[in-house]
């Protein structure tokens, strides 16, 4: 049997369009034993880039380490604007359980990694979620309120002070670091450019605000194709699936005239996360993951 640990990273980088600084960032996690680069998906209206991989946890910290190394010199957020809200040139390294390892262990590479980027380039950190060293730090949107631009009076409060390093990077802000568990990147589209239309909506599914549970989300303009787009982090998709906040969010949209035209998911996402809702669109009773030929094959 495979006792070998398999950890998943999904950094988030704030640069998303050019393609040159995304490449020299994302080299980071190629051709490195022990570490293997799923996926990356940069997105212009965003000004933003998420990478998915997947590693042994001291390979893939030090793959981590040499990426946000690149992102502190190549991103200057002092010249930066994009739709997703942002607090650092790395915004988030989330470290996730894949196989035979734990959320504590988690945590304790989550710890290292935030000692680390802040001996060698300065860059300090919030822990968050499961690693977060008061609960009123767990959430990742509380840390990034306020964004960059109020960050640097934000951190003198004790509440938020830096739990590694002291002062705001002058060019590359803070990052949150943290253990939790895999989430999905989920966003659904509307046809009108009505930035408020979309806030709204978000505002109403969001758990925050006494929505679905395991929901974030915000509202985004797509200035490209002249829509806007309500923007989630799915924190537990086997507690909220997938086709019940689609659902909801076209409830939603009839109250102002305005209609769902896609939804999209970025970086990779569980299998299990689509065949729930390929279940509930299909009407198919007492099916089983073991029925996904692909999954038999791989087993």
């Amino acid at each position: 049997m495979n006792k070998k640990k398999i950890v998943q990273c999904v950094p988030n980088f704030s640069e998303g369009r050019d393609k040159d600084k995304i490449e020299k960032i994302v080299n980071a996690f190629r051709g490195k034993n022990g570490v293997k680069l799923l996926d990356y998906s940069s997105d212009e209206d965003h000004n933003r880039t998420v990478v998915t991989v997947i590693g042994e946890p001291e390979a893939l910290k030090d793959a981590v380490i040499e990426a946000v190394g690149s992102a502190v010199v190549l991103i200057d957020l002092t010249k930066h604007k994009g739709q997703h809200p942002r607090m650092g040139a790395v915004d988030v390294i989330p470290f996730i359980p894949i196989r035979n390892i734990g959320i504590e262990e988690l945590i304790d590479l989550s710890k290292e990694v935030a000692q680390l980027v802040y001996d060698k380039y300065k860059l300090p950190s919030f822990l968050y979620e499961k690693s977060a060293s008061a609960p009123h730090r767990e959430n990742l949107a509380k840390l990034r309120k306020g964004e960059f631009e109020n960050m640097a009076s934000k951190i003198e409060s004790e509440d938020y002070a830096p739990d590694y390093g002291v002062d705001l990077h002058p060019t590359a802000g803070i990052v949150a670091i943290g253990a939790r568990m895999p989430l999905v990147a989920y966003n659904v589209i509307l046809d009108t450019e009505n930035i408020e239309i979309a806030n709204k909506i978000a505002r109403a599914v969001r758990h925050i605000n006494g929505g679905l549970r395991y929901v974030k989300a915000i509202g985004i303009e797509m200035e490209d194709r002249g829509l806007v787009q309500v923007s989630m982090n799915m924190t537990d998709y086997t507690k909220t699936p997938l086709y019940r906040v689609f659902e909801l969010i076209r409830v939603e949209a009839r109250r102002y005239g305005v209609n769902v035209v896609a939804s999209e998911v970025i970086g990779l996402v569980p299998m299990d996360a689509l065949i729930g809702s390929a279940e509930y669109y299909l009407g198919i009773e007492n099916f089983s993951v073991e029925q996904v030929l692909e999954k038999r094959i791989m087993e």
